[in-house]
């Protein structure tokens, strides 16, 4: 009887806000023929991770501001049991610097620069563009400019340079506002399905406003060039590890081809309660993955 954890953090498991989890720890259960399913939260000191068969990453929603904690944690975990995704995998992806990876192994990305402490405020002068850090989830610290709120974009780096964080300066990707964001979610090496969603930076909208993560959502069939992007962005994930799940969101360049906006192998949202199809497969994928 294979024993399962399913992880997430303290702020989620008292808000309800990961709406999948109760949904997958039943189905999980039923998978498993009286498989053991508990929910933990990652960084409860008491629980014995070397008990469990297999330990599945879900809502660890506030890693990215407690980045060197959670990472000292998956390695922790990784070394007692089997995590997923793997240790190595998580540490890569949580920094998004993985963009840089990606785009030299020829995978198409959004255009991405990096400033980081103590670098100086190279922002573009001749057109809108995005800031935001290196570690970050749901749209925290990610803000939208024109070339003339440079003064106040200075004032964000300067902020999260204070706080250690190095900064993403890219283009504003202007199709986001007409075709939106793509959502390609694989589970088992396989896609499971996908999602669109509108745009989350408003003009105007402050760095440390809170944000709506994932507005305007609905299910989507994406193209054959979407669904190729997306496999070659998991193939030059490095290592070539074995993923048990898996995100990638595109958005579409000047060019009309799409191109990886993020690569989301730690934590990812996988929509589950708009494919309600999706969770009997994703079930059996999680309780296969804890037998072997």
């Amino acid at each position: 009887m294979p024993r399962i954890a399913l992880v997430t953090c303290q702020e989620v498991l008292a808000s309800g806000y990961d709406r999948d989890l109760p949904v997958l720890a039943d189905a999980v259960r039923q998978a498993g023929a009286g498989a053991e399913v508990s929910v933990e939260c990652w960084d409860d000191a008491g629980v014995e991770w070397g008990g469990f068969d297999l330990v599945l990453i879900r809502s660890t929603w506030d890693y990215s501001w407690r980045a060197a904690e959670f990472l000292a944690w998956a390695d922790r975990c990784g070394t007692a049991t089997t995590l997923a995704n793997p240790p190595e995998v998580v540490r890569w992806n949580a920094d998004k610097r993985y963009l840089g990876d990606l785009a030299a192994a020829g995978v198409p990305v959004v255009d991405t620069a990096y400033l980081a402490p103590g670098d100086p405020a190279d922002l573009p002068g001749d057109r809108e563009y995005v800031v935001k850090p290196t570690s970050g989830a749901g749209a925290r610290y990610a803000a939208r400019y024109t070339p003339e709120d440079h003064d106040t974009a200075v004032r964000h780096l300067e902020r999260m340079h204070a706080e250690g964080l190095t900064a993403i300066v890219q283009p504003y990707v202007r199709s986001i506002d007409t075709a939106g964001e793509r959502a390609l979610v694989f589970f088992g090496g396989r896609l499971l399905h996908a999602i669109r969603k509108g745009a989350v930076l408003e003009p105007g909208t402050a760095f440390d406003d809170k944000k709506v993560p994932h507005p305007d959502l609905r299910t989507w069939q994406p193209s054959e060039a979407e669904l190729a992007v997306a496999e070659r962005a998991l193939a030059a994930v490095p290592g070539a590890p074995e993923l048990l799940y898996a995100r990638v969101d595109l958005v579409d360049g000047d060019d009309g081809a799409p191109r990886v906006m993020e690569l989301e192998l730690v934590e990812p949202n996988l929509f589950l309660f708009l494919h309600e199809d999706s969770v009997p497969v994703v079930a059996q994928a999680v309780v296969s993955a804890a037998a072997r």
